[in-house]
């Protein structure tokens, strides 16, 4: 009987270890990840002051920073695996729609229309994007490693209030600014007749895009604000599940 039960004390040991190994391993992962996102998107806003003091005009700024824009933006992608996996507590849904929506505004708006980069609104996701991310990014990373500043937590539960909506009325610009070029050209569009036999016009599904603003905004915000009454004010929220 006491070898049994001494067997038992061991295996539970063994789990336990096993346990504390993986989840140091999580933590080492998130912990390097998101210092290096944070200094990424830190990279991203003293390139852009650098060159708005150089050249005196955001004339330029996009394509001066697109392929380090591009990189960090998609590398954003992993946020969906940790998801996924369970390594992070968030939604799938949620983190997959804020990941990909950037990714498409990077990919097949921005860095595939020339003609738009120069647009003010182009340069107002980007500031907003840029100050959204460092704030993200420093919060998981002070918190990971349990010195969180008052500052930190209070600017990532704060900012969001004004910038996400002013982040949405840049993307949405932009790719109001895009409609001519993308009519004119005909690009990513498939006319029939063709061997898949399959139509499909990039402008309207643009347009389409634009109208999705309108159910996924709302529901986005308000989950970050019931987020903020939750660490700010220490209310308990009972989401249903995504």
């Amino acid at each position: 009987m006491a070898s049994s039960e001494e067997d038992g004390t061991v295996e539970e040991k063994e789990n336990n270890n096993k346990k504390r190994t993986k989840n140091a391993l999580i933590t080492a992962w998130l912990t390097f990840y998101n210092i290096a996102m944070t200094a990424g998107w830190l990279v991203l806003a003293i390139t852009m002051m650098r060159f708005y003091i150089q050249k005196g005009t955001h004339k330029g700024l996009y394509r001066s920073i697109a392929r380090t824009l591009k990189f960090f933006q998609t590398f954003a992608l992993v946020e969906v695996g940790h998801c996924a996996t369970g390594i992070v507590r968030t939604s799938v849904i949620v983190t997959g729609v804020q990941v990909c929506s950037r990714i498409y505004m990077v990919w097949f708006i921005t860095s595939s229309i020339r003609q738009i980069q120069n647009e003010e609104s182009v340069i107002l996701f980007l500031v907003v994007w840029t100050v959204t991310e460092i704030t993200r990014y420093s919060y998981y990373t002070f918190n990971l490693l349990h010195h969180l500043p008052y500052f930190i937590k209070w600017a990532r539960y704060n900012f969001f209030i004004v910038l996400y909506p002013l982040g949405v009325i840049g993307e949405l610009l932009t790719i109001y600014a895009a409609l001519p070029f993308v009519r004119r050209s005909g690009m990513y569009s498939m006319r029939l007749p063709n061997k898949y036999n399959v139509s499909f016009d990039y402008y309207y599904f643009l347009i389409i895009v634009m109208l999705s603003y309108i159910p996924l905004f709302p529901q986005l915000y308000l989950h970050m604000l019931r987020q903020r009454r939750r660490v700010l004010h220490g209310e308990v929220i009972v989401e249903k599940d995504d």
